[in-house]
């Protein structure tokens, strides 16, 4: 039986992860998760405490990062790093944990696998690739130049080339993959889709950034989650992967849709203050993944998924209430 380490499990997509792993492989799970404000034991809930393993600590701890490496096999088993600080309008208040966790955090991680021999797989953002114009035709590939332009995405272009650089210059077993922007359950309401969602349950108007134009790659966090473990199993060593479900939506359809789904009416949101330096477009071509791995993502239609995820935060105000207040606090006081 296969142990994985799962950095930052008990965030949003990493839980996900460890979900979709336990749900769909006999696999044991260790979880590696900081708790911060965006990590929440609650979104491991449910799961067989026998195949589970919860440890709280820091990825810049590198005693306590090289303990969990030891007690792997390096041969069969694999470390899987989803903990990141992640959200851009956080970097622009206080960029410096994005520097601490992104990159020290991942150096650490590194080290440890060069030090024991551990297959490791890295998960990245299409944020590091910058923006596309919005008529632009291309999508990103992973020959696209990196162009960040924040301090989350430049920190995470930052990790991005660490590993390279330790798998060209130590024989790390690694890989990365980059996606899209993910929606689904367990995602804190600090986010795009969230937000919107929650607002509508509190009887309080959708928010949105600027005229609302930019657009957005959208896909459901159980198909990044395959893509992944899709990856750790089959994937090239020392190759980058882009994981996306053609997804892209204008952040004004998204709140409209929204609003259509819970049954209001489409128009029932206001405009906020613009993010500094707000990407326009993000689009994925993931070809090299579906050709080189077979892999195809279940949740093909956006409005099945969002409705899904809608009827989650509708049926989990336990899960989410308890950050929701500081969230819209933070919000207002920047007139967002």
């Amino acid at each position: 039986m296969t142990t994985f380490l799962v950095t930052g499990g008990a965030g949003f997509i990493g839980s996900n992860f460890v979900r979709h792993v336990l749900a769909h492989t006999d696999n044991r799970v260790v979880v590696l998760d900081k708790l911060t404000y965006a990590g929440n034991l609650d979104s491991l809930a449910g799961l067989p405490e026998e195949r589970l393993t919860f440890v709280r600590g820091d990825i810049c701890d590198a005693g306590l990062v090289d303990s969990l490496f030891a007690g792997l096999d390096g041969a069969a088993d694999a470390v899987i790093h989803f903990a990141a600080e992640s959200h851009n309008d956080n970097s622009l208040t206080d960029p410096r944990p994005f520097v601490d966790t992104n990159l020290i955090g991942t150096y650490t991680l590194l080290e440890a696998a060069r030090r024991h021999g551990t297959r490791f797989h890295h998960i990245s953002t299409d944020e590091v690739y910058g923006d596309l114009e919005l008529d632009d035709p291309q999508r990103f590939t992973e020959a696209t130049a990196y162009r960040p332009s924040s301090p989350y995405s430049s920190t995470k272009a930052g990790s991005d080339l660490l590993v390279r650089a330790w798998v060209r210059s130590f024989g790390v077993r690694a890989t990365i993959s980059n996606c899209s922007n993910n929606y689904g359950p367990y995602q804190h309401v600090e986010k795009f889709i969230p937000r919107q969602i929650t607002n509508v349950l509190r009887g309080i108007r959708p928010k949105l950034y600027g005229s609302g134009a930019n657009v957005r790659d959208w896909i459901h966090a159980d198909d990044h989650s395959s893509a992944v473990l899709a990856i750790v199993r089959r994937g090239r060593i020392g190759e980058t992967y882009l994981i996306g479900a053609d997804g892209e939506r204008s952040n004004r359809d998204v709140v409209e849709q929204i609003l259509t789904l819970m049954g209001q009416p489409a128009d029932a949101y206001d405009h906020v203050n613009d993010r500094p330096g707000h990407d326009l477009r993000y689009a994925i071509d993931s070809a090299k993944l579906r050709a080189e791995l077979g892999w195809q993502p279940t949740y093909s239609d956006f409005a099945s998924g969002l409705a899904a995820t809608i009827d989650w935060y509708r049926e989990n105000e336990a899960w989410w209430a308890g950050s929701k207040d500081g969230t819209e606090a933070f919000y207002a006081a920047r007139g967002q």
